[in-house]
């Protein structure tokens, strides 16, 4: 709402202007203006009953004459106005100077008025270090007899595999055991030879044990002393150790015979592989 008085905008809907107290019943109320409807036959130019000038002074003769007038009493300007008077702050006490002796005192070691003696050097205690106890190598070894049952044992198994794979081949060529010959033998051996290989050095690397071996109650190991019998050998020992049958059996068995004989009972194939035998 806008009073007519002091053109003060105000968005209540009250009696009274809130700006200057002008009573809202005394203004008379004037009819709204009648616009005409057009028909359309009007000259195109500015609208006639539309003036900036009514909207925004309206019923004033001077054009120039502000919108909002201020109030009769005006304000005090802001360079009139005084704050409070701050409180005066409190000045800072200064502490005396601290005299020499009330410095932080220094350590002995910093001072050369008591002499720094050093302290005795102590002899090192030689603390004894148990040795390891280690296996005993005679007493463990495998006796004479289970090495000798173990290899007939894995001696059969490998003669019937070569005898059932021979028989096989002879099967599917036609032949009978007469003809064996006929059949192309450098094949047929390195085929065996492998295959008898594979049996022993897998089986040791495995559990140290072949099928013969683990009837007989003996276990291959490293050659160290210090080794448990449950230590297992590499791969590439058990390799070596099947290769090494065929030196132990080539001079007529001889690499056989220090597996009978000696504290160790080691054969030819178990010195060229570092292993021993031992009871499982």
């Amino acid at each position: 709402m806008k009073c007519p008085k002091c053109q003060y905008f105000s968005f209540d809907s009250g009696e009274r202007c809130r700006n200057c107290g002008y009573d809202f019943s005394l203004v008379v109320d004037t009819p709204p203006p009648d616009l005409p409807i057009q028909n359309g036959t009007e000259a195109i130019g500015p609208l006639a009953d539309l003036s900036l000038n009514d909207l925004f002074t309206p019923g004033r003769g001077d054009p120039d004459a502000p919108l909002v007038t201020p109030g009769a009493a005006p304000r005090a300007p802001l360079a009139v106005r005084r704050t409070a008077p701050a409180a005066p702050r409190p000045k800072a006490r200064r502490e005396p100077a601290r005299a020499a002796t009330d410095r932080e005192p220094r350590l002995a070691l910093d001072t050369a008025e008591i002499a720094i003696v050093p302290e005795p050097a102590r002899s090192p205690t030689l603390v004894p270090v148990p040795e390891p106890r280690l296996s005993d190598p005679i007493r463990a070894v495998a006796p004479a007899g289970a090495r000798l049952l173990g290899g007939l044992i894995d001696l059969a198994l490998v003669a019937g595999i070569d005898f059932v794979v021979v028989y096989l081949t002879l099967k599917i060529c036609d032949l009978t055991f007469a003809e064996a010959l006929a059949l192309p033998l450098a094949p047929l051996l390195s085929f065996l030879a492998l295959l008898n290989g594979g049996y022993l050095s897998t089986f040791v690397a495995a559990g140290g044990q072949t099928i013969g071996k683990m009837a007989a109650g003996i276990r291959v190991i490293p050659a160290d002393p210090g080794a448990p019998p449950s230590e297992r050998v590499s791969f590439g020992q058990a390799v070596v150790r099947a290769a090494g049958y065929v030196a132990s059996a080539l001079p007529a068995g001889i690499g056989f015979l220090p597996a009978f004989f000696g504290p160790e009972r080691r054969a030819l194939h178990d010195r060229l592989a570092d292993t021993r035998v031992v009871k499982a």
